[in-house]
């Protein structure tokens, strides 16, 4: 063999082995993505199963807030009720859907754990303290694990779009972009401060 065909075999070979890694990048990423929603489902779900505790302890010690514990209750029933797996994370109009049924659920659980306020006997209540601290705890674990989610689609969408993936991803795989988990509307606002002047 002369030196041009062993040139042209290597550079084949080369090309062979770029594509084949940047296959399995690309389903890397893919995995990751799929991964870190079930994470972040996972967190979510514990939230759901805190609310009902969280709603009886309230009511055992609220008799005239009916109305906002039931908007709780509604709030979960339509957060249980929107669904979506991994396989359907690049449909931005379900994944939107889901992420307004979270964003009630947040809205009625603030307006739930204000109402609290206004029982001192409620807030001294050692089950209502754990609960709190339990929800709290998992309010924190949602806000990492929607990072993560995040920062897991921001490099998939990257390895999408760059070459040679890209190139691999639609001669091959035709996976599509994901969106990112977003903040609430009113997450962009700066809130209003009154100090009753």
């Amino acid at each position: 063999m002369n030196k041009v065909t062993l040139a042209v075999i290597a550079s084949v070979i080369i090309l062979i082995l770029s594509a084949i890694g940047s296959y399995n990048s690309l389903i890397s990423h893919d995995e990751a993505v799929k991964r870190e929603w079930g994470n972040l489902e996972s967190t979510l779900q514990r939230r759901l199963d805190l609310i009902p505790n969280l709603v009886q302890t309230v009511k055992a010690y609220s008799t005239y807030e009916s109305e906002t514990l039931q908007k709780v209750v509604e709030a979960r029933a339509n957060a249980t009720a929107v669904k979506i797996d991994a396989s359907s994370l690049d449909n931005p109009e379900a994944l939107q859907k889901y992420q307004q049924a979270q964003n009630q659920l947040s809205g009625s659980l603030t307006k739930l754990l204000a109402i609290a306020e206004n029982y001192p006997d409620l807030k001294a209540s050692e089950t209502y303290r754990d609960l709190l601290a339990q929800l709290e705890g998992t309010e924190n674990r949602i806000n990492v694990a929607r990072q993560n989610y995040n920062n897991e689609v921001k490099e998939y969408n990257y390895a999408l779009r760059q070459f040679p993936g890209s190139l691999i991803n639609k001669s091959f795989l035709n996976l599509t972009t994901k969106d990112s988990f977003a903040a609430e509307a009113e997450a962009r606002t700066v809130p209003k401060v009154n100090f009753g002047k």
